[in-house]
Parts: C-alpha cells; sequence; structure tokens
C-alpha cells in the first residue's frame, strides 16, 4: 500500500515539474497563431467579429494537424482535420437541442474518434477534434441555414491553416525530407562521438530513423531527381550505423578509434548542417579531407589495427559518398547518383484500412477498449451536463473527450495537468485583463502572446499549454460577449468534474498496460529473431533492411510498453524487472547483430560461410523459443546448444588461411551466444520465481 502511495505521488510530482525541451520550430508557431489571429482581427476591423470567430476557432481546433512531414501528407492530414471539424460542428449546431439525437451522435463520434487511435497519432488527433466541436457547437443550436454557415466557418479556419501551411511548397519543396535526414546524420554524428554504446544507445536516433523511412518511403512521398539522392544517403545512414555499432563493439585500438570516430562525427555534422541549410556541404569536405588524412598517416601503411581497419576503411568510404551525394539532396541540385529510389519496407507499408478496423473490432484490442470508453464517456458526461443544466456545460464533456487516452499513465497525466492548468490559466487570464487596456486590439495582442505560448509549450509541458489555451478561449470567447470574469468557478468544476469521469471510465474497464507488456517484449524478440534470420542469408541485402527496420520498431514498441508499466499504479515489481532486464539485454544483441551485418557487408567472402549461416540460424530459432516462453509464461524448452555449436564453429574459423576476419567472427558468435543464453535465462528466472510465488 505504501508502495503504491509512494508511486502516486512519485507520478504526480513527476507530472507537475517535469518539462520536456519544445520541439516546435517558431515558423510553426507563428504561421499557426496568425490563421488564429488575422481572420478575427479583420472580422473586427470589418465589423464582422463573428465571420472571424468562426475562422480563428476553426484553425484553433486543427492547428495540431499540423505536423512535420512531406506536403503532400500534410495537406492531405489538414483537409481531413477540416473536414471532419466542419462535419462535427454542422451536426452539433442542428442536433443540439434534441437530447436523444445528440447522445447519440456524441456515442457514435466518441466510438468513432477512439478507434482512430489505430492508425496513429495524427488521426486521433481527428478523432479528438471531432469529438470536441460537436460537443461545443451542441452548446449553440442552430437552424438549417445558420448552422450550414456557422459550419463553414469553422471548415474555413481549417483550410486557411492548411493554405499557410503549405505555402512554402513551390519554393521550398525538398524542406521537410531534408530536415529528416539532417535529424539522422546529427544523431549520427552523436553515435559517432560516443567511444562506447550504453543500453539507450542513442534513443533519438532510433526514432529519427523511424520518421525519415516514414517520410522518404511513405505513401505521401514526393518524386522527382533529387529523391534517388535522398534514397541514397537514407541506405547510407543505415550502413554508418551498422559500421559505427561495429568499431565500438570490437574495442580495439582505443587512440586510432577516438581519433577516427571524432573525425567521422565532424563530417556528420557537418552534413546535417548544409542537409537543414540547404547549401553545399563544403565544410562537410573540408571535414572528410582531414578525415581521408588520418586514415592515410594512421592506417596506411598496412596496419591493421586488430581488425578495426575494415570498418575505417568502409566508414571513410561510406562518409565520402554521403559528402558527395548531400551536395545534391535538394531542390537547387541535380542528380549525379545513379542509385534507385529505396522501396518501402514491408514492416512500413500501410494495410488496408477496412482490414485494420475489423480486426480490431474486437474487446481483446486497446483501439476496442478506448473506443467503447471515448462512446460511453462523451455520451455520459453530455447527459449529465444536460440533466444538471450546469452552467457552461459543455466544458464537461469536453474536458472527458481531451483527458481520456488509452492508457491509464497519459488519462491521468492529462487529467491532472487539465485541472491545474485550468485553474492557472483562468486566474492568469483574469489578472492579466485586468491589467490590460479595455481595448479589442490589446485583447487581441494577449490572446495572440497566449495562442503561441499554448502552441509551442503543448509538447513541452501540457499543464503551462492548457493554461495558456484557457487564455486563449476565454478572451477569444469574450469577442462573442461571454465576460471573461464569468463562471471561472463553473469552467473549474466542469474541467474537475471531467477529468475525474475519465479517469473513473478507466479504471472500471482498463487496459492495463502490465498485461500487454510480456506481448509487446516478445514481438521485440521476434522481431530480433527474423533479424537474424536475415543475416542467415548474406544475399538478401532488402530483407536485411526490411528485417532491421521491423526490429527497430519493435524495440520502440518495447521501450513504450516499459515506460507506460513505469506509470501504472500497483505494477508487480517482478515483471518491471524482467522488463527492464529484457530490454536491456536485447539492446546488446542488436549490437552485436549490426556488428555481424558491417562485417558481411565489408567481406564478400567470409570465410565458413555456410557454417556461419547455419549457427546464425540456430541464434534465431532460439530466440523465438524466448519469445514463445515469454508469451505463455514458461520456461524455454526447445532451445539449441547455442555454445556447443560455437565452439564447433569456431575450431573451423581456427583452420581458416583469414585470420583477421575469422577473429572477428569467432569474437561475435561468442558474443551471441553470451547475449542468447542470458536472455534465456532472464526469462526462465522469471517463471521460475512467478511459480515460488504461487
Amino acid at each position: 500500500m505504501s508502495s503504491s502511495g509512494y508511486s502516486l505521488r512519485t507520478t504526480v510530482v513527476d507530472s507537475l515539474l517535469t518539462a520536456k525541451r519544445p520541439d516546435v520550430p517558431a515558423r510553426v508557431v507563428l504561421r499557426n497563431t496568425a490563421a488564429v489571429i488575422l481572420p478575427l482581427a479583420l472580422g473586427i476591423a470589418t465589423g464582422h467579429p463573428g465571420v472571424g470567430l468562426g475562422i480563428g476557432a476553426g484553425a484553433l481546433d486543427t492547428m495540431f494537424s499540423d505536423q512535420p512531414g512531406p506536403y503532400r501528407q500534410r495537406m492531405a492530414r489538414l483537409l481531413l482535420a477540416s473536414l471532419a471539424a466542419g462535419l462535427a460542428s454542422l451536426i452539433g449546431f442542428l442536433l443540439g437541442d434534441q437530447l436523444i439525437p445528440i447522445l447519440i451522435a456524441t456515442a457514435v463520434f466518441g466510438f468513432c474518434g477512439g478507434l482512430l487511435v489505430v492508425f496513429g497519432t495524427d488521426l486521433t488527433r481527428v478523432g479528438m477534434t471531432s469529438m470536441i466541436l460537436l460537443v461545443v457547437t451542441a452548446a449553440s443550436p442552430r437552424p438549417l441555414g445558420e448552422a450550414l454557415g456557422a459550419s463553414a466557418l469553422i471548415f474555413a479556419g481549417g483550410l486557411l491553416l492548411t493554405v499557410f501551411s503549405v505555402a512554402a511548397w513551390p519554393l521550398q519543396r525538398y524542406r521537410p525530407e531534408r530536415h529528416a535526414l539532417a535529424a539522422v546524420y546529427r544523431g549520427l554524428a552523436t553515435l559517432a562521438r560516443q567511444q562506447a554504446h550504453d543500453d539507450a544507445d542513442v534513443p533519438a536516433l532510433t526514432d529519427a530513423m523511424t520518421t525519415l523511412q516514414h517520410t522518404l518511403l511513405g505513401r505521401h512521398h514526393a518524386r522527382g531527381r533529387a529523391m534517388e539522392a535522398f534514397g541514397v544517403l537514407l541506405e547510407l545512414a543505415e550502413r554508418i550505423r551498422l559500421e559505427l555499432t561495429a568499431m565500438a563493439e570490437l574495442r580495439a585500438n582505443a587512440t586510432i578509434h577516438a581519433m577516427f570516430r571524432g573525425d567521422a562525427a565532424r563530417v556528420l555534422a557537418a552534413v546535417a548542417d548544409a542537409l537543414e541549410a540547404g547549401d553545399s556541404p563544403r565544410q562537410a569536405e573540408h571535414a572528410l579531407q582531414t578525415l581521408q588524412a588520418s586514415e592515410q598517416a594512421l592506417l596506411g601503411n598496412g596496419g591493421q589495427a586488430d581488425g578495426l581497419a575494415t570498418h575505417v576503411h568502409a566508414l571513410s568510404g561510406q562518409l565520402a559518398a554521403v559528402v558527395r551525394n548531400a551536395n545534391w539532396a535538394g531542390s537547387r541540385g541535380e542528380l549525379r547518383a545513379a542509385a534507385a529510389e529505396t522501396p518501402l519496407p514491408a514492416a512500413l507499408r500501410s494495410s488496408s484500412a477496412r482490414a485494420t478496423l475489423r480486426a480490431n473490432l474486437t474487446p481483446h484490442s486497446v483501439a476496442f477498449r478506448h473506443a467503447v470508453r471515448s462512446a460511453v464517456t462523451l455520451t455520459a458526461t453530455l447527459w449529465v451536463a444536460r440533466q444538471l443544466q450546469l452552467p457552461h456545460g459543455y466544458w464537461l464533456p469536453m474536458t472527458a473527450a481531451i483527458v481520456l487516452r488509452p492508457d491509464f499513465a497519459a488519462t491521468f497525466n492529462f487529467g491532472l495537468l487539465r485541472v491545474v492548468g485550468t485553474i492557472l490559466g483562468l486566474v492568469l487570464t483574469t489578472a492579466l485583463l485586468h491589467f490590460t487596456p479595455h481595448e479589442a486590439w490589446a485583447h487581441l495582442a494577449l490572446m495572440a502572446v497566449l495562442c503561441m505560448a499554448f502552441r509551442y509549450l503543448a509538447t513541452a509541458h501540457y499543464g503551462v499549454a492548457v493554461a495558456a489555451l484557457t487564455g486563449t478561449v476565454v478572451i477569444l470567447l469574450s469577442f462573442e460577449g461571454v465576460n471573461s470574469s464569468d463562471a471561472v468557478m463553473d469552467r473549474v468544476i466542469n474541467t474537475a468534474l471531467g477529468s475525474g469521469i475519465a479517469l473513473i471510465a478507466y479504471v472500471l474497464w482498463p487496459t492495463w498496460e502490465r498485461g500487454r507488456a510480456r506481448v509487446a517484449l516478445s514481438e521485440m524478440l521476434d522481431a530480433y529473431a527474423n533479424y537474424m534470420q536475415a543475416l542467415a542469408n548474406p544475399e538478401r541485402r532488402d530483407g536485411r533492411r526490411e528485417a532491421r527496420t521491423g526490429a527497430r520498431m519493435a524495440r520502440s514498441n518495447a521501450q513504450a510498453s516499459l515506460d507506460r508499466i513505469r506509470a501504472e499504479p500497483a505494477t508487480p515489481p517482478a515483471l518491471l524487472e524482467l522488463a527492464n532486464a529484457l530490454f536491456a539485454n536485447s539492446n546488446r544483441l542488436a549490437r552485436t547483430a549490426m556488428t555481424l551485418e558491417a562485417l558481411i557487408d565489408d567481406h564478400p567472402n567470409l570465410p565458413e560461410q555456410a557454417e556461419m549461416c547455419a549457427f546464425v540460424n540456430h541464434v534465431a530459432i532460439a530466440l523465438h523459443e524466448i519469445a514463445a516462453a515469454l508469451r505463455a509464461q514458461r520456461i524455454p524448452e526447445r532451445l539449441p546448444d547455442l555454445r556447443s555449436l560455437q565452439r564447433t564453429y569456431a575450431a573451423l574459423l581456427n583452420m581458416t588461411e583469414d585470420r583477421q576476419a575469422a577473429g572477428l567472427l569467432t569474437r561475435i558468435s561468442d558474443r551471441l551466444v553470451d547475449n542468447v543464453n542470458t536472455l534465456a535465462h532472464i526469462t526462465g528466472r522469471s517463471r521460475s520465481k512467478s511459480a515460488a510465488t504461487a
């Protein structure tokens, strides 16, 4: 009991005090704020504040769909958000004064909006926006003619935001692609500066690689000659990461290792700067010349540096290719590389939306449970607000729609920060308006500042962002005649009730992550096994790339699951210990596998290649068995004797002429056995503890 209380208190304190670094570019903050403020300013200036209010409200509700990505993707996302906002508003205006129809509408929008979590964050935002606008507009029912006009204004606000978001398309066609590549190469520079990898292995780089795959290879990617250069840079980034990982795992000749990685980091950072700015990589060319001079001086006389030279030479060639292709990676450049666009990996291909929805229409699905919770909660809060005739009652279902998330930790954190942020925002806005001149333009300027603060801080600290949003909404409504100092307590009470009801709804039918953690971890181990099987077929390079991408995505999912169970109350300590141990040791396995892939690429004729493939395939079989045992909560049983197989393989390697490659393969195979046996031990130990407890 005390442990749970301590965990809850820790979660509360962390939620209130922990802030991330803001990651929203200034240009996005400014264009989003302009889409909200400019229509309102024009409306006031021309004597039509209602028109400006509707357009500004539409832009405010859809601004979070303005996310990074290719321009085609961004435009499609914003148009969808605008259409959903307009439709939800129209239904809210038309049915708001009819209790049963509006309750049915909230149930439908709640279920459909909640189910959209299966398609990712972007469509989840569209669903949430629709739910919010439905309950807000239902508070102001209008006849058909007025409803059409008002919902059209909200739709127009989304269109205006879309225009602002894609306005630079003709001038900066490849900007999203260049920035995604720059993020990856900056992460590679950070990786190069690390002389040894920790278990985290630069998580930001993993996320950036996944984002880059979607940006360059996704359904909405751009086309053109420059995209071929981007495809080359993507493949080179994968290869450079493998080489850097392999070099760190060798731990050979620390002096040469440190010097060369430092030179490589400078080249990678300069390439990232050039990509981000869209300039020619002149600084990268100078840094590359320094690296090549060091390579010649340190390794030019035939010194092998205990196997390090192979990776040094390979990395040097890859960096030279990066600098060469970076010169053409933009709309101003001419393509000179003879590479074709990389096909979309199977792990990233979108399946049928209908099939995805059909697969999730079951109570066992997290998305289905969230959809049912959303439908019931949204309908119940609207019904309570109507039955109790709460003043400004739409804040109750609106808060529930915003707070309710598919997992407990997010629901709790958003609910807590929503209440605290609303109170802070109301107090702050009341104080600011008291000292601000009582003129429309002064209030509009204050609203612009608060809107910018909300957009900039939303991903950094939700509570502070909500305070700014509350102030923005209060001032926005004041232009419609709602006194900013009225009903402050009503809004606080409705916000607290909405957050509380959302949390109760989750607790009544929970989807605890602790029930899914083993699945996420076993899927990660299966993905690593698939990666090992791909390495057992060296001639299939495309298969290796797809398997590596799948392993990276499975690792990200497992990391997210681990973060959620850490935040859930009453998580069994044994499960948390198991998850932490499996995740940390699987990272060691992944780095060893990446070292092996780099070696396969750098040595076209490895000694005893058939035996190597057979051994690696046995490693994959063992990983699949461990994953199955983890899912079934049993001890791994049908494991091949990897240690005996490794000794036989090492004996064969000891008789080959290529001593350098043989030595590397012996060390890598030994580490693979150690990695897999450790994972088997952790899984079996966890089952033994569970049996002893039972």
